[in-house]
């Protein structure tokens, strides 16, 4: 797969090229994406995806992302996209004109676009489906519904705000998966018996609050886990939320490694205990919960 982020970079020749921000790659996507690759494949041309980085209501709304340049691009690969495009997505792009995202389309030479019935491009929203046509033959393709409304990502973060980690995989198709750099901590959790992985994640990853059970990827192990998405409220903590990990299965010094987070069920909201000797306790009991659930 090739990665690129100007459409002058994009390899010569016809394509077939799907349009979206595609935040997540969720379900809804992926129908898309398997139309357009159905597609390309009939045509024998391959596929180009045009997305945003970050994505459009990441950077005009400010919400948090779901899956970071380097996962969305994994994903769709994964999808069947040869050539991701992702164009940087900033104040001077956004204020473009409908014409000029045409031209940018009609440097790719699409034989093919295709898009959701939804999508809608340039200064002000004004530019759609139908515009497209100016360009190459169009097909827009109808939102996937799930539990009776479209899947969109703003559904996505909305369960994900709530914790409710189980609505996202539905709609995601997968677990919902978070990266990070195991980093030093203040070491609380060894002090506690319960010694955990303090991760540094891009500062917009969407991170689910409370506490959970998860599988980890670490050190090319697959490993159930606990983790904690907060504050910290029972040291007297309210800056931004931080991700703890605390690994059912001892593993060696983790400092520097990439883990991999996979969420699998909540088992409650952070709280503030009286003490530490109760927080303690609760985090036996978290770690007893997942161990049941994780491993049976």
């Amino acid at each position: 797969m090739i990665l690129i982020n100007d459409p002058a970079d994009a390899p010569p020749g016809r394509k077939v090229v799907a349009i979206g921000s595609f935040d997540g790659v969720h379900l809804g996507h992926r129908s898309l994406l398997a139309r357009a690759l159905a597609r390309a494949r009939e045509r024998t041309l391959p596929l180009l995806v045009y997305t945003f980085d970050p994505p459009t209501k990441v950077f005009t709304r400010g919400v948090p992302v779901l899956s970071t340049l380097s996962e969305k691009a994994e994903l769709l690969a994964e999808a069947g996209a040869e050539i991701v495009l992702a164009v940087p997505f900033d104040a001077e792009f956004a204020a473009r004109s409908k014409e000029a995202f045409l031209e940018d389309l009609r440097a790719l030479e699409p034989a093919l676009l295709v898009v959701g019935e939804d999508f809608r491009f340039g200064r002000g929203r004004t530019g759609g489906p139908e515009d497209l046509a100016a360009v190459a033959a169009v097909e827009a393709v109808p939102l996937l519904a799930l539990g009776g409304a479209p899947v969109k990502s703003s559904r996505i973060r909305e369960a994900l705000l709530a914790g409710d980690v189980e609505a996202a995989r539905l709609l995601l198709g997968r677990p919902y998966r978070v990266r990070g750099v195991v980093v030093p901590g203040e070491r609380l959790g060894r002090r506690l018996g319960f010694p955990t992985a303090n991760l540094a994640v891009p500062r917009q990853k969407a991170l689910p609050p409370g506490v959970f059970a998860v599988w980890v990827e670490v050190l090319g192990r697959r490993v159930g886990g606990v983790a904690n998405v907060g504050r910290r409220p029972t040291l007297g903590e309210d800056g931004e939320a931080r991700l703890e990990v605390h690994l059912l299965r001892p593993s060696g010094p983790l400092y520097g490694e990439e883990l991999v987070v996979e969420f699998v069920h909540r088992l409650r909201g952070e709280r503030r205990f009286p003490s530490l000797e109760a927080l303690k306790a609760q985090i036996a009991a978290d770690a007893d919960a997942a161990r049941r659930l994780l491993y049976g």
